[in-house]
């Protein structure tokens, strides 16, 4: 793909579209970059690109500037369909996205995983199990590094592993991973889909360029993502926590086992992973059919498993306080990922007390009642969503208001009692109160520190008051 003169508009101004433009100029584009926020409210990391001759542009694209572009490169959070892109495509400009640009000059192969939930995890496993493995690796997309910046650092021996939203896959055309997993499709985004069909559509793309040379991993027990095993040319891997397979990766008891037509092979006990939760059970499967479909040994993929530990922002283990634990899956932006994080703590003695809220994806919430009724003490509601969560659930456990995350911790702790915990698990997106999901996590985890270090100062001065 030739860059240079070409004249090249990049819709949307965070890391994607930030690195997209910065990409092109490097090599000879003329490039305008454009948001729809006013230039006030732009990173730094965007306005410096005007130092490298980029334009910058806020508001609408004007249509002069449409009708001369000849490449157009979409940042995921950008609507294919808004008016804008669908006007320069009817202009005959070429409307990429910046994973689809990546991928003309990334260099090596790639393992692309995706899925409603579990992607950070399984994503970054591989990327461990790789490395661990002696294989030259580097992780990035959806997580981490854009796929665009891997570009310089990619090697023709490497693998990218690459974590890869919806968004990203809606426009994609050439992009052909050697490796790639669905780990499910639960409703999602149904604020930007039409329908279910059409976001699974999304995820399915993912698979469009593989040849039978290549391996699909596909969920077993996700009845969306198990109906495409017969149409993919792809060689197709199969994992389940709910059933033995004739071929594939699944539970048994608590073992994971590896069945193929040469045989069988216990890959590892469940109890030696760190990771909680049967969906965590499904990550791993996954990650070990990745790891194996790259040639890795199952015993070194075995021992990164052993070690490997929650990623920040999932079921990660914020601290303790007075008996009451406090986690931190501010990852969980989805209904389907909150019932997946309470369903890890049903064995445990305590209840739990789960902050949720923030803003909704037009998914229902009724999913969760089952299991709020079941295991959760209060529930402590937070951002434009409050009001439709308690509409809908309202009635499966108590609930509280809180007007931000520093009241919603105060709130939950004060609502807990020994041995609960207090669970960070929204259900929602986070824009409407914090930059991003990981922005939210780390809110909640500053403020269970100065919980903390005020809990623990107040005791002191108890101790001291007794002892005068």
């Amino acid at each position: 793909m030739e860059i240079a003169g070409r004249k090249a508009l990049v819709i949307g101004a965070a890391r994607s579209g930030i690195a997209s433009a910065r990409f092109l100029v490097r090599r000879g584009a003329i490039v305008a970059l454009n948001d729809r926020k006013p230039l006030t409210e732009w990173s730094q990391a965007a306005l410096d690109l005007k130092t490298e001759g980029v334009g910058l542009i806020e508001g609408d694209p004007p249509s002069w500037l449409l009708d001369q572009v000849d490449l157009v490169v979409v940042s995921p959070g950008v609507p294919t369909k808004a008016i804008p892109i669908r006007y320069a495509d009817r202009r005959g400009a070429e409307v990429i996205g910046e994973v689809e640009l990546a991928s003309r000059f990334l260099r090596g192969r790639t393992v692309a995983i995706t899925g409603s939930n579990g992607k950070t995890t399984t994503t970054s496993l591989i990327g461990e199990m790789l490395k661990d493995a002696g294989l030259n690796v580097q992780v990035g997309g959806n997580i981490g590094k854009a796929l665009i910046s891997m570009i310089d650092s990619s090697r023709d021996d490497g693998w990218n592993v690459v974590e890869l939203s919806s968004f990203q896959l809606e426009t994609i055309v050439d992009f052909h991973p050697a490796v790639a997993a669905v780990l499910n499709v639960t409703p999602n985004h149904m604020d930007r889909y039409e329908s279910l069909f059409d976001y699974a559509a999304a995820k399915h793309n993912v698979f469009r360029n593989q040849t039978p040379s290549d391996v699909a991993i596909l969920n077993a027990d996700d009845e969306i993502v198990s109906s495409w095993a017969n149409g993919l040319r792809a060689h197709v891997v199969r994992f389940s926590v709910a059933r033995e397979l004739d071929d594939g990766l699944f539970l048994r008891e608590r073992e994971l086992v590896s069945r193929t037509k040469d045989g069988e092979r216990v890959l590892m006990p469940r109890d030696e992973m760190r990771l909680r939760g049967t969906h965590n059970v499904e990550n791993v499967l996954a990650a070990f059919a990745a790891g194996l479909a790259c040639g890795a040994a199952p015993d070194s993929l075995r021992d990164t498993v052993r070690r490997f530990q929650p990623v920040e922002h999932r079921l990660e283990q914020v601290g303790e306080i007075n008996e009451v634990r406090f986690v931190n899956d501010s990852k969980a932006t989805s209904v389907d990922a909150t019932m997946k994080a309470l369903a890890a703590f049903a064995d445990e003695p305590g209840k739990v007390v789960v902050i949720l809220g923030g803003r909704g994806k037009q998914a229902p919430y009724a999913p969760l009642i089952e299991l709020i009724k079941a295991g959760v003490r209060k529930m402590i509601l937070i951002g434009e969503d409050a009001k439709t969560i308690e509409a809908e659930i309202g009635t499966a456990a108590p609930y509280e208001h809180a007007a931000d995350m520093h009241d919603a911790v105060l709130k939950s702790f004060a609502a807990a009692e020994p041995r609960d915990i207090v669970l960070l698990a929204p259900a929602c997106a986070s824009f409407d109160m914090f930059e991003s999901f990981e922005h939210r996590g780390r809110v909640f985890k500053e403020e269970v520190r100065r919980l903390k270090e005020e809990t623990a100062t107040e005791t002191q001065r108890r101790r001291d008051a007794e002892d005068d």
